[in-house]
């Protein structure tokens, strides 16, 4: 008779999924580093190599981030584009920006970097010129906002990517009904609705959720 199947934790799945990915550029340890350090959130070295396989995919130039922090998720996307990419940045700390300049100065990246100081959904009111890519990792109560956003920046097909959609597993508990985690809840059902895109959620790190812009006029 065959045993019981041990049953997987999401700790488990994490670890070994952290063990057998490779090391990366050494700058970008640096900046793990320091993550682990201060306890400044970053999407780590799992959903980085996602960034990366999407930006090689979709032929990326051009990115846009509704957060950046101190430009983790930036590096990424620029070690996928290189010369020909631009990525446009935003966070409200100009430390961060400083901090990020040094860092992809020290790696030697080539593509460029427009780090604008300031709210990420303010600063996007500006932007007229589509992007391959939008990045969404502002305040998670504001993500339901960022749907409009995406809509009318991406280009179709382009990929509008968000971090921290299962959030530690809060969005499954009903019990949980912060500011935050209704943030992510709303965003979530809405974007899943909005016919504008086609979602799915990869169950990696803290949940990312991929959604293509769709073309409703072809």
């Amino acid at each position: 008779m065959a045993g019981k199947k041990k049953l997987l934790r999401c700790e488990d799945i994490d670890a070994y999924l952290h063990k057998v990915t490779p090391k990366q550029h050494r700058v970008l340890t640096s900046m793990e580093t320091y993550a682990g350090r201060s306890g400044f959130p970053i999407i780590g070295p799992l959903v980085g190599r996602v960034l990366y396989q999407m930006a090689v995919m979709k032929g990326a130039k051009r990115v846009l981030e509704l957060g950046s922090g101190y430009g983790y998720s930036a590096f990424w996307f620029a070690l996928a584009m290189g010369k020909r990419g631009r990525v446009t940045m935003t966070d409200t700390n100009p430390a961060n920006r400083d901090r990020a300049m040094k860092y992809f100065e020290r790696a030697g990246l080539e593509t460029t970097f427009d780090f604008v100081v300031g709210e990420a959904l303010a600063t996007a009111e500006g932007l007229r010129d589509p992007y391959d890519i939008i990045l969404n990792d502002i305040d998670k109560h504001g993500y339901p906002q960022t749907l409009d956003v995406a809509a009318r920046l991406l280009r179709p097909g382009g990929l509008f990517i968000t971090d921290n959609v299962i959030w530690s597993g809060r969005v499954f508990d009903d019990r949980v009904q912060d500011r935050t985690t209704l943030g992510i809840r709303q965003f979530t059902r809405a974007l899943f609705a909005d016919d504008r895109f086609f979602a799915s959620i990869l169950p990696i790190r803290d949940g990312v959720a991929l959604a293509v812009r769709m073309d409703r006029g072809a």
